[in-house]
């Protein structure tokens, strides 16, 4: 058998190798090729030891523009403005210079002026910037025009919220719940921006005789998205059998504005080693862990995602299954930054957040963390007079976590009661009410009376108490 030429593969290779480069050598002793497999891990390094790669991603150069509306100070919109150079920071762009205009409402083509487009353009060529950053929300005509103009990567502040979430996502259900996020966001804005794909075609595989390539992708997207709300909706009923465990323990969850430290201070109280950074979103996943109280009580404690101003609508109905753990909890503590100069501001958009969830009557603690920040000490003898149930603390430092520790066992005594009583069976009202006000921890039948064991709040304990017997 005569030799095969040299580079021939063999006729069948492995269904699935492993990953590296195969090479094929031909033996002469039994006449035939044998494959060997040099793994990535050389490769990559024999590469990096040559220099001939570099590792590490470049950062792109962004501008950031602000527009200033009728009911906004420039002040105001320069303070946005900064939270927004922050998320450029988070995902991987250093700003270079920002943009203002004033307007009495956006235009419709390109939400600022044609003639600032334009400047921006110029900005953009002067500068070799890579990106441009809106602070507010365009439409995908918007987009498609400025960057027509501009001649860069136009997005705004939700497409950057979106990416900083997809790249943090480390979870399978964080990543379902950006992905979805992402495609809701994504679907009415095909139209605008992918002109391209609205030449009619039609044939094999299509929904009919003239369906678009547009057409065509919206179906797959609609698709896409129907197929991760069903993953969701598993995942949210594993979740809530794991909850079903809990409801002998009192839940309190970590609410608050994004970077102000509760993964730090679920650390602090728990020993939890959930990963922490200066940077906004380094969380997505809820994170709950034990802490003592005292040697006889006990809660769960449960850090949640952080919100921001203008958090996206898609992001707060992909994440339902982590935000459930604010509305089921018993507590709330809201983390404060207190060393941050926008701190009224970052309260009223979490406070409102709360308000969309329907959670803002529960029982809540207000956390103002980083005290160790801070060299005006007057701001806390000014919080502490403005807000009930305030506590001062410093998480990275454990500076009085005894007492939030105390104030937590206050609030339970203050508004929670435990109680056990019988009602009858057929008493539909009865039952309906007390499921409806209050927890139901313990459940024991017999002939004619239910037996329950429950778990109140002191304020709705009289809408029920007359429905029960000892």
């Amino acid at each position: 058998m005569n030799p095969r030429p040299s580079g021939y593969e063999p006729d069948e290779l492995p269904a699935a190798p492993p990953r590296g480069v195969l090479r094929y050598k031909y033996n002469k002793s039994n006449r035939n090729f044998q494959v060997f497999k040099i793994p990535l891990k050389f490769i990559k390094k024999r590469i990096k030891n040559q220099n001939l790669v570099n590792y590490t991603k470049e950062r792109e150069r962004a501008i950031i523009v602000g527009v200033i509306f009728p009911n906004q100070t420039r002040t105001q919109v320069e303070e946005y403005l900064d939270e927004l150079e922050l998320l450029a920071d988070t995902a991987g762009a250093d700003v270079v210079c920002r943009v203002y205009q004033e307007r009495e409402r956006p235009d419709p083509a390109y939400f600022i002026g044609k003639g600032k487009a334009e400047q921006i353009a110029k900005i953009v060529e002067e500068e070799k910037i890579d990106i441009v950053i809106f602070d507010d929300e365009l439409s995908g005509v918007q987009v498609r025009n400025l960057e027509e103009i501009i001649n860069c990567k136009v997005i705004d502040r939700t497409t950057l919220i979106l990416d900083i979430f997809a790249s943090h996502a480390r979870t399978a259900p964080a990543k379902i719940q950006v992905e979805l996020a992402q495609l809701e966001y994504l679907l009415p804005r095909l139209t605008g921006r992918w002109r391209h794909l609205s030449k009619q075609y039609g044939g094999i595989g299509t929904k009919g005789p003239g369906e678009t390539q547009l057409e065509t992708d919206k179906r797959l997207v609609k698709r896409k998205i129907a197929i991760l709300k069903r993953k969701l909706n598993e995942l949210n009923n594993q979740r809530k059998e794991q909850r079903k465990g809990r409801k002998n323990i009192f839940r309190v969850a970590l609410v608050g504005y994004t970077n102000a430290g509760k993964s730090t201070l679920l650390n602090a109280l728990t020993d939890a080693d959930v990963y922490v950074e200066d940077k906004l979103f380094a969380t997505l996943d809820a994170t709950t862990r034990v802490v003592k109280l005292s040697p006889l009580r006990k809660i769960l404690l449960t850090d949640t995602v952080g919100f921001i101003r203008k958090l996206p609508h898609h992001l707060i109905a992909s994440f339902k299954s982590t935000l459930d753990e604010i509305v089921e909890a018993d507590i709330l503590i809201h983390v404060v930054d207190i060393s941050s100069p926008n701190l009224k501001e970052q309260i009223r958009v979490v406070e409102e957040t709360l308000t969309e969830l329907n959670t803002s009557d529960k029982p809540m603690i207000i956390a103002f963390n980083k005290i160790d920040k801070i060299e005006n000490r007057d701001i806390i003898y000014s919080l502490a007079s403005e807000y009930k149930n305030a506590v001062f603390i410093s998480a990275s430092r454990g500076v009085n976590l005894q007492a939030l520790k105390d104030k937590i066992s206050q609030i339970i005594d203050e508004h929670y009661v435990e109680i056990t009583g019988k009602v009858p069976i057929s008493d539909k009202e009865a039952i309906s009410a007390i499921y409806k006000f209050g927890e139901v921890l313990e459940a024991n039948y017999d002939d004619e009376h239910l037996t329950l064991k429950i778990k109140i709040e002191k304020r709705h304990l009289n809408k029920i108490s007359h429905y029960l017997t000892n």
